[in-house]
């Protein structure tokens, strides 16, 4: 499930539990990543679901879920 592998991603990203991280999480607001952790996080999904994700469409993703639901869109 995307989700999970998501939240397991962000967890060691940010070097918080991944018990913490919900759908709901707000990346910037809550796990306070900032533009270069989106990079990262960019560069990361590309690689671990080998798609593809164009940066001006993550620009408006705010919380886990989204990302997620984006992400399965594109698989």
């Amino acid at each position: 499930m995307v989700l999970e592998k998501l939240k397991a991603l962000l967890a060691a990203q940010f070097d918080v539990e991944e018990s913490s991280i919900t759908a709901e999480t707000n990346i910037v607001d809550d796990l306070g990543a900032d533009s270069l952790d989106v990079v990262e996080l960019i560069m990361t999904l590309e690689g671990e679901f080998d798609v593809h994700v164009p940066e001006e469409e993550v620009e408006g993703l705010r919380t886990v879920g989204e990302v997620a639901q984006f992400v399965e869109s594109l698989l």
